[in-house]
């Protein structure tokens, strides 16, 4: 496959896992925020958002204060943004236009008819219907997109490098939610009603609510809930589901230049693999997160470097 197509199709992948897990991000800390609690509270979160993202200067530019509009309209609608739904979306859309000869029709529709509707809707028609109807349907538009391109494109290197970009940026977005409400949650959470509606929020971000009842069969409690994102390869959005697929993908793909980064893809999931999640908390969990994320880029650079168009 000739590196320039790949490229988009990579991105395109990318960029439309990026905006749904945003939504996700920006979703769970919108249900935090209803739970009563002081304003300099409520504002620290919305400002770790921007923390996460490096988006402080940025957001300072325009923005006065971090709080829940500010925040919202910056991530989710503001085209000068790179990083909000809104841009993310718009470049998907670009990727998929540029190879839209090696899509098939209903994965080129669905990607388009998603950018149209998204371009059409304004920051306050979105707050006046509810922010949380706006990222269920950002949700809802990303897995129709992939079910749709995984149920009509040919199994062949196409879909291997749209499933490599979902890949990548799925587990550093669970490992950037993980991190920041992780932490959070066990410094300020509370025993009781309010404690139980919060880890239900962050784990519905995920999608992984109803597979912690199934798995645990227990209260929800902090080390169940890492060790579920984080190490169950079973639970499609953990860092060992998605490090599996990499490293899957990357076995398909391989060329003469790929080894090393194929080497250290499986360094990775051999680290997820055999850990436990006592070992992990013990040594600090910000800290594993925090190289994770590293070695996550580390493998975006090297799938770059062997496979895509040279970064000018």
């Amino acid at each position: 496959m000739l590196s320039r197509t790949a490229d988009h199709l990579y991105w395109m992948a990318r960029f439309t896992e990026r905006a749904e897990n945003l939504a996700r991000l920006l979703d769970v800390t919108h249900q935090m925020s209803l739970v009563p609690q002081s304003v300099a509270a409520g504002n620290q979160n919305w400002g770790a958002i921007l923390a996460l993202n490096s988006l402080q200067t940025a957001f300072s530019k325009t923005y006065d204060e971090a709080n829940a509009e500010n925040v919202l309209r910056f991530m989710v609608s503001d085209a000068d943004n790179p990083a909000s739904i809104y841009s993310c979306l718009r470049a998907a859309r670009e990727n998929a236009h540029a190879v839209r000869g090696t899509l098939t029709a209903e994965t080129w529709e669905s990607c388009n008819a998603t950018w149209i509707e998204l371009r059409e809707q304004s920051f306050e028609q979105i707050l006046s219907v509810g922010v949380g109807e706006f990222f269920e349907w950002v949700k809802l538009r990303s897995a129709v997109m992939r079910g749709v391109t995984f149920g009509t494109m040919l199994q062949d290197d196409a879909l291997h490098f749209i499933r490599l970009g979902g890949l990548l940026e799925r587990s550093d977005n669970t490992a950037r939610i993980l991190d920041v409400k992780y932490h959070v949650l066990r410094t300020n959470g509370d025993e009781g009603t309010t404690d139980f509606y919060q880890w239900g929020a962050l784990l519905r971000s995920l999608s992984a609510f109803e597979v912690y009842r199934k798995v645990y069969r227990d209260v929800i409690t902090p080390a169940r809930v890492a060790e579920l994102l984080m190490l169950r390869v079973d639970m499609p959005r953990s860092l060992h589901a998605c490090v599996d697929g990499i490293v899957r993908v990357l076995n398909r793909v391989a060329n003469s230049s790929s080894a090393e980064t194929g080497r250290r893809a499986g360094m990775l999931h051999a680290q997820l693999h055999y850990a436990r999640i006592d070992d992990i908390l013990g040594k600090g969990l910000h800290e594993y997160l925090t190289d994770f994320m590293d070695r996550i880029y580390d493998l975006g650079d090297g799938i770059g470097r062997d496979f895509l168009v040279p970064a000018n």
